[in-house]
């Protein structure tokens, strides 16, 4: 391959393929947050509203809900998105909705004594999810979250069919360009892997912070040392 195609094609499209990511990850953490925490409400209309939306946005395709925001909406409303800011809409929403179950499987998953034990010291509501809740739930979201975001990442590649210039476009054209597709999409495929592979080690690096927030130990290995029983910690100076 020739450098122009790197300089023009498919350098630009990496830092394209980063922007969808880092944007829609935004926007759907925040629907994750709102939504997961809205569906813990005790009032009832609030459950069923917020239930609605995880069904009916877990349920949609991506790709048509992007060719909706795009194609449909100028039509119906006459309210045109630039197709940057259509497929992260359209990302955002979708994979807000499954993040959603992951902060309210993690709330639910707060055990009721600290619950009961806010309540205790007469906090509010809102100071309860915020300081003792939150806190406890969010080092168990990172690992699903970690997942979401990898699948999203790939999900960016869906933008191609807008003529957005993310990787998977900037590939196409370089495909057509030079013939080389053995060569092209062996990159492209590399590309993804090394943004994965550097997204899941800072998601492992905020997991290991918000556990030893909560005076969590980050684990050192798989495998317990010989002599050792489950459950059990070994002096600092070696085995026993």
């Amino acid at each position: 391959m020739t450098t122009g195609l790197w300089q023009h094609w498919l350098l630009p499209g990496i830092w394209v393929t980063i922007q969808l990511t880092v944007y829609s990850a935004a926007f759907a953490a925040v629907v994750a947050f709102g939504v997961g925490i809205a569906r813990t409400s005790p009032l009832w209309i609030v459950r069923f509203v917020t239930g609605v939306y995880v069904e009916v946005f877990r349920g949609t395709s991506a790709l048509v809900l992007m060719f909706w925001l795009f194609f449909v909406m100028p039509l119906a409303f006459g309210l045109q998105l630039v197709p940057m800011w259509a497929a992260v809409l359209a990302l955002g929403l979708s994979y807000g909705a499954y993040g959603s179950e992951i902060v309210r499987g993690a709330l639910a998953a707060v055990a009721p004594a600290q619950r009961e034990a806010a309540v205790a010291l007469s906090f509010t509501p809102a100071q309860r999810m915020r300081r003792v809740i939150l806190p406890q739930a969010v080092p168990e979201m990172i690992p699903p979250f970690n997942n979401l975001l990898i699948e999203l990442l790939k999900g960016t590649a869906l933008v191609s069919v807008m003529s957005v210039a993310d990787i998977a476009f900037a590939a196409q054209l370089s495909r057509l360009a030079t013939g080389a597709s053995l060569e092209i999409y062996a990159i492209i495929l590399a590309i993804y892997f090394v943004l994965a592979f550097v997204l899941t080690r800072l998601m492992r690096l905020l997991e290991r912070k918000a556990k030893a927030g909560l005076g969590q130990a980050p684990e050192k290995g798989v495998f317990p040392r010989r002599g050792a029983r489950p459950g059990t910690a070994l002096p600092a100076g070696g085995e026993r």
